[in-house]
């Protein structure tokens, strides 16, 4: 998907938009995607000046976006249709090294549960081959 077929799913903008493109998507099984970071991101202008390191909310949220895209894709529904997937919780987080300007965020959620339109996902956050991050992503499903 290019970033005009993922801003199709997600409602987010910039600067809140954190997927660029997604590279693989199974339906119900497994996405891929990414996010560039540059210099540029108004989150690195404040965190922090003279050593820049992208957020770990944010990372979380980059996840999350990913996780709702497969969402929407799956079920074939979109903010158009009066759906949203909204952020519900995250459970087993762990960071293990900083992401700075210059990185691709590699991004894969895959869903492991489901019950009463709230979704589970495993996700990982990968730069350069190495895991950053991941987390256990809950996202729930509202109609408009």
């Amino acid at each position: 998907m290019t970033i005009q077929q993922v801003m199709q799913y997600l409602p987010q903008r910039y600067p809140f938009l954190m997927v660029d493109r997604v590279t693989e998507i199974e339906s119900g099984k497994r996405i891929a995607g990414y996010k560039n970071l540059t210099i540029n991101e108004q989150f690195f202008q404040g965190h922090f000046p003279g050593a820049p390191i992208m957020p770990g909310v944010l990372m979380i949220e980059a996840m999350a976006q990913l996780a709702g895209i497969l969402g929407f894709y799956t079920y074939e529904k979109s903010p158009e249709t009066g759906h949203l997937y909204v952020f519900a919780g995250a459970d087993n987080i762990r960071f293990r090294r900083q992401v700075v300007p210059g990185d691709r965020l590699d991004l894969v959620a895959i869903p492991t549960a489901n019950r009463r339109h709230i979704y589970k996902f495993s996700c990982t956050a990968h730069v350069d081959g190495e895991l950053v991050a991941s987390a256990d992503i809950l996202i729930a499903e509202q109609v408009l």
